[in-house]
């Protein structure tokens, strides 16, 4: 027994959804889940098929990239779960895919335009592309800056990262997170089907307005307002 066990059933679980999800191909993305008490996370392994993933296989870091339980190499994505985890104190799960509809956005360098209620039911902004990095920020380490990209991004734009828990990073691909694995998840999910619909609705219309703020405000706020009435 490992005081990780749970941790690492938690990401595990959470990984497997992806592909039931639609969300992955092949080893295309990964989900990491922290234990904030411990100030560790539990991060999927580099490139293994996630027929043969098992909670076992699990790597557990901390928030300095020290590997404290595992025999096989963590995401490569590691470092920019990392340096979320470690500037945004409110995330405790972060997952990364190259979804179809999410990615191709990613790759146009555009924001998604907050067209309709599906997408203000979850945020108040178009969810926002950050820029490819620079030459210099590639060539340093490349894992470490995307992180530093993403919170660049949220900075610059004046969001927080506890109401758009979606971003897209310029040329590559996109990033959810949430206060939990399954709302990480449920992110990812959310954030592929806004894409899609975004895109279909330029294609019937390229000069479709975007919705409303008095749309935006009640959806967004029967859900996640102080007079919150969606759900049980």
């Amino acid at each position: 027994m490992s005081q990780y066990d749970a941790l690492k059933e938690t990401a595990y679980e959470a990984n497997m959804q992806l592909p039931k999800l639609g969300l992955v191909l092949f080893t295309f993305g990964n989900v990491s889940v922290a234990d904030r008490s411990k100030n560790v996370f539990a991060i999927k392994p580099s490139g293994v098929p996630y027929e043969d993933l098992s909670p076992e296989k699990m790597v557990i870091l901390d928030f300095d990239m020290t590997i404290l339980e595992g025999s096989l190499r963590p995401s490569s994505d590691t470092k920019t779960h990392a340096v979320l985890y470690k500037n945004w104190p409110s995330v405790n799960s972060i997952v990364h895919t190259h979804s179809t509809y999410a990615t191709a956005w990613a790759q146009s360098q555009l924001d998604i335009p907050i067209l309709g209620t599906t997408h203000a039911d979850h945020t108040t902004t178009d969810i926002p592309c950050a820029p490819p990095m620079s030459d210099e920020m590639i060539q340093h380490d490349y894992e470490t800056e995307t992180g530093h990209q993403i919170i660049q991004c949220f900075k610059d734009r004046q969001l927080d990262p506890k109401e758009t828990e979606m971003m897209l990073v310029g040329n590559h691909a996109p990033f959810t997170w949430g206060s939990t694995a399954h709302k990480a998840v449920y992110n990812a999910a959310v954030l592929e089907e806004v894409a899609k619909m975004a895109y279909l609705s330029l294609q019937i219309n390229p000069a479709a307005p975007r919705l409303k703020e008095t749309l935006i405000k009640k959806h967004y706020e029967r859900k996640h307002g102080d007079g919150a009435y969606y759900g049980q």
